[in-house]
């Protein structure tokens, strides 16, 4: 039986479910409800009033919109059907009322506010507001509190909507923040005054109606009508997060979320939106050629010259790192073939099949989770290695998913059973006879990079493989590499991984991999855009673009094509990948066949069409990978600092702070502390 309902709002009639609440189908009729406290994402609240609407023939009070649904709305005597009225006069005098007792205590900081001009208290208090106060009285003040490096807090500004409070609970998993007192004394504040321990804690700072929460890093450097926003894609770990970067001139201001229900909803991790800091450190803006032992500073031409030098007659290999776009690794590849070299994108030593994209992808999307009743994670801590998804996890288990772990005890942020650490463990879940009642059930495998990096990793994924196919489980292969399946997609490999492409290799052309240990005879060329690890090693180094400075195709962890876009330009002399690689190859005799970005897509997209499929998941056939002898090793976990993972965050200051503060909770206080 379908429950749908037909309502009245403003005179229009609309045809909702009736599971819908009065502010969702107004949503749907296209009428504006204001709202402080409601939030799609989290459990309705009611506790600021604003979205008080009239209930034609009800009780003789505004009604809160946001925790009534429409099936609870009675029609007529005569059979009329429910109506709801949200610009009648009780509903203005009401929402002024409302306004008028949030703005008492609210002091007048727009000025100095960093919320100002994005502010939802001054957009509604414009709309829904009168414009005076009847209150003469002493405003209240409440102290401020120390959530961490992340979270400025002016709690005097505070309405008390929850949000912060609910998000934290409810989607972070954390259970540090809270609302004490009654009445005039009530205040949100953190229990004993602790500091917010999460990975996605930042996302307070969006949901803030009014400027109680603000950016600390960002404070005070800019207004949002000074910023250049551009749309883009995030490349801090393998999710392919929405997101928006604010630029003032050349230098990234500030990072945001955009909202993608398929990959990061409307969430981002911290190290997405704070990392910013490190796009202005350490940066790589003018070629250097190693000189007597020492890096010099060069020209272009210089530094081609050199590289040109190096690369003839000598045996080349190419390996690229976690932040390279497609296409720079196409053009270099297609270099390195006319060289008769080896590539490689593995750098972590993965054991990811070449050619089975449902072996190195998988065959379930990132949405399929939502629906998930059975996850299985096998050597994955997805709290550090994509805390998105892992509050994704997290929502799964909060509707009632069943979620079981093999590796190491850690806090995810919601309970699991866990079956072991080692690969014996692993084994014990692969029986032929599964129990028809399990077979029922939405199951999703995840099986993180750790688990494949040992020997037998090829041997641990087809178990897993056999494990899915069993249980008529789907499988989410979770990398921690932004670059890594699109390299795989172009078959930026070589047979036996990186150790098979370094061996015996005079000359190495190191595309951005700063987590790569190269040995001391290789002539080394490092491209990119921060002076890391990499760039160290180098004996030629050619400055490149960062990835908001250049647009670039990356995919995701489900497979996902995506392209980022560019926000602002590479600082000095550095330039785009792509262009630094199409410049080399003219001078190396070899002149790849493009002049710009869109003729070298169009022939990547020639050559792997679903490069052209931006946006869409691609539908991956299983095929199981030949049986292997599994080893005895334990399950590690792929990241060990989720903090400092590429050099964009290791330049970042924000992101050292965090890092340091996460190792000072693990340790442990002895008995005077």
């Amino acid at each position: 039986m379908s429950d749908l309902k037909k309502i009245i709002i403003d005179g229009q009639e609309v045809e909702v479910n009736g599971a819908m609440t009065l502010l969702q189908a107004c949503e749907v009729a296209g009428v504006e409800v204001p709202r402080f406290c409601y939030h799609e994402r989290l459990t309705i609240a009611g506790n600021c009033r604003m979205c008080l609407v009239e209930v034609v023939g009800g009780p003789p009070k505004p009604a809160a919109s946001c925790a009534m649904q429409v099936r609870d709305v009675r029609g007529g005597r005569n059979g009329e059907l429910p109506e709801i009225k949200t610009t009648s006069p009780m509903v203005k005098k009401a929402r002024e009322g409302v306004m008028e007792f949030l703005l008492i205590n609210h002091p007048l900081d727009c000025p100095i506010c960093d919320q100002g001009g994005e502010c939802d208290l001054q957009d509604q208090a414009m709309a829904y507001g009168v414009d005076f106060s009847r209150f003469r009285e002493p405003k209240r003040a409440v102290d401020n509190l120390d959530l961490g490096p992340l979270v400025a807090t002016t709690m005097t500004r505070c309405i008390s909507c929850t949000r912060c409070v609910r998000f934290t609970t409810e989607v972070a998993g954390i259970t540090q923040m809270g609302q004490t007192g009654r009445g005039e004394d009530s205040e949100i504040t953190s229990y004993l005054n602790e500091t917010l321990d999460s990975e996605l804690q930042g996302n307070i700072i969006d949901l803030c109606p009014v400027g109680a929460l603000t950016s600390k890093p960002y404070a005070f450097t800019a207004r949002p009508w000074e910023l250049t926003k551009t749309e883009t894609i995030d490349v801090m770990d393998a999710l392919g997060s929405n997101i928006r970067v604010d630029t003032k001139g050349r230098e990234v201001m500030r990072i945001l979320p955009r909202n993608h229900d398929g990959v990061n909803e409307e969430w981002i991790s911290d190290k997405t939106r704070f990392v910013w800091d490190g796009l202005r450190r350490q940066r790589l803006d003018q070629p250097y050629v190693r000189v007597n032992g020492k890096l010099k500073p060069a020209s272009w031409p210089e530094a081609f010259a050199s590289v040109a030098k190096a690369i003839k007659g000598k045996k080349v290999s190419a390996i690229a790192g976690d932040l390279a776009p497609v296409e720079a690794m196409f053009a270099l590849k297609q270099i390195i073939i006319g060289l008769e070299g080896s590539t490689e994108c593995r750098v972590d030593d993965a054991k990811l099949p070449v050619g089975n994209r449902a072996a190195y992808v998988g065959t379930a999307t990132i949405e399929d989770i939502d629906s998930a009743e059975i996850i299985q994670l096998i050597g994955t801590n997805p709290r550090m290695e994509a805390p998105v998804l892992n509050a994704r996890i997290r929502k799964a288990y909060m509707n009632g998913a069943n979620i079981n772990l093999i590796g190491d005890p850690i806090d995810l942020t919601y309970k699991y059973t866990h079956a072991g650490n080692d690969r014996a463990a692993l084994d014990a879940l692969v029986v032929e006879n599964v129990p028809a009642e399990t077979l029922k059930k939405k199951s999703i495998i995840i099986i993180g990079q750790g688990a494949l990096q040992e020997a037998d990793g090829e041997a641990v994924l087809a178990t897993v493989q056999r494990l899915a196919e069993n249980t008529d489980s789907k499988l989410l292969i979770l990398h921690t590499a932004a670059a890594r399946v699109g390299g795989m997609d172009i078959g930026f490999t070589t047979k036996g991984g990186i150790k098979t492409a370094l061996k015996d290799a005079e000359v190495v052309f190191n595309l951005g991999a700063d987590e790569v240990e190269i040995s001391e005879n290789p002539f080394v060329i490092y491209q990119g855009s921060h002076g890391d690890r990499g760039a160290h090693r180098a004996d030629v180094i050619l400055p490149a673009a960062a990835y908001t400075e250049e647009s670039g195709i990356f995919v995701n962890t489900e497979g996902r094509v995506q392209m980022t876009a560019r926000a602002g330009f590479a600082p000095g002399q550095a330039k785009e990948n792509w262009a630094i690689l199409r410049a080399l190859s003219a001078e190396l005799g070899e002149t790849l066949p493009y002049d710009n970005l869109n003729a070298l897509r169009a022939e990547l997209f020639e050559d792997y069409p679903h490069m052209s499929n931006l946006d869409e998941p691609q539908e991956n056939k299983a095929v199981i990978l030949k049986q292997g002898k599994l080893g005895t090793a334990t399950f590690k976990y792929a990241i060990s600092d989720h903090y400092l993972t590429n050099p964009i965050a290791r330049a970042s200051e924000v992101m050292a702070e965090l890092s340091k503060n996460v190792k000072e909770r693990a340790a442990v206080a002895v008995a005077a502390e």
